[in-house]
């Protein structure tokens, strides 16, 4: 399912680029801008509050992580490496995914330096951070429990 929702993302937000060409929109315009913008949120937004799941779907990290993958590679696959590098230290992938969006925002506004769109991509992922944390509200209340189960090995307080 991750990489599923991953490439949803992706086809989402990069989707709007070979369709630009075809209408003869120049790479690197605002118009392009804002279209892969809007394909990726739609993706995100729609796999979070699924109108076919009656708004309540998944957390948004996977598709999160596509959206990002097309529009702004590189800070993404280096906070991609800080959630792998989380969830093998913590075996918890919720671990993962909230360190992650925390420091994402951070990561793509050091990176981004001399890119006129980098405040609104900042804004943007600041934004996307904050929603994948605030899915995770029943996570981030058992971490803080010392509740929340490890995706290998034995479950805390059980016989495996």
């Amino acid at each position: 399912m991750f990489a599923l929702d991953a490439a949803k993302g992706f086809l989402a937000a990069a989707s709007p680029v070979p369709l630009a060409r075809v209408a003869g929109v120049a790479a690197g315009t605002d118009t392009l801008l804002a279209a892969t913008i809007a394909g990726g949120l739609a993706a995100i937004l729609g796999h979070v509050f699924s109108p076919w799941l009656r708004f309540r779907g998944g957390r948004g990290v996977a598709t999160s992580l596509g959206v990002f993958l097309a529009l702004i590679p590189v800070p993404t696959l280096l906070v991609f490496g800080l959630w792998v590098l989380l969830v093998l230290l913590t075996r918890r992938v919720s671990a993962g995914s909230i360190g992650a969006a925390l420091a994402y925002p951070f990561l793509a506004f050091y990176l981004l330096r001399g890119d006129p769109p980098r405040v609104l991509l900042c804004a943007i992922s600041a934004g996307v951070a904050l929603l994948v944390i605030l899915r995770h509200k029943a996570n981030i209340q058992r971490l803080l429990a010392g509740t929340e189960p490890p995706i290998l090995g034995p479950k805390r307080g059980g016989a495996s």
